[in-house]
């Protein structure tokens, strides 16, 4: 005898685990449930994964269904908990491949290090003599500093420094000699020492 899925008789059926029961309620929502998957933003596999997940603990706690909530409620219920699951585990798979990333970028095959990190106090010297350097630079004139950083930082030819300043190159030298000792005196009277 056929009955209606609603009916709550129906429910006992389930609870029976009735394969002509449960052949019904996977026939009658498997297309809601694989639309709901896939609206969820899974992509065709995942859903496919899902839907399918969800049929199985509905198959396997059928025994527990009690009927209170129509059985595509509860099917619902089982695809929320199934997305969450698959969502957590995309994040999880998200974060171990940016971990891979980071690690392949850093490491060489042999796992050692592609370029040192360089230890915590040499980079708080270096930052700290940094802003000691900067401090002192700009005490200077602005085409002494120019000259300064066009040619030792920038790493220019004198040609091209003395055609942007529009000086020679007897007076560039001049003026590097003399912003070197100004940073050399500056930085010695803020204690910085020469190694």
């Amino acid at each position: 005898m056929k009955m209606a899925i609603d009916d709550p008789q129906f429910a006992e059926r389930i609870r029976a685990a009735d394969p002509e029961a449960l052949r019904a309620v996977v026939t009658s929502y498997l297309g809601q449930i694989h639309r709901a998957a896939r609206s969820a933003g899974l992509d065709p596999e995942r859903a496919d994964e899902v839907t399918q997940a969800t049929f199985t603990t509905f198959i396997e706690k059928a025994r527990n269904f009690e009927g209170r909530s129509h059985v595509r409620t509860w099917l619902f219920g089982i695809l929320y908990h199934k997305i969450r699951e698959t969502r957590r585990q995309l994040q999880q798979e998200r974060q171990m491949d940016e971990i891979d990333d980071a690690f392949e970028k850093r490491f060489d095959t042999q796992g050692s290090w592609v370029r040192p990190p360089q230890p915590v106090d040499v980079q708080l010297y270096a930052s700290e003599i940094r802003e000691l350097f900067e401090d002192c630079l700009e005490r200077v004139s602005t085409q002494q500093r120019m000259a300064f950083v066009l040619r030792e930082v920038d790493e220019l030819s004198s040609d091209e420094v003395c055609k942007i300043l529009n000086i020679t190159h007897t007076n560039l030298g001049v003026i590097i000699y003399r912003v070197r000792n100004r940073l050399r005196e500056c930085l010695e009277a803020k204690g910085v020492e020469r190694k």
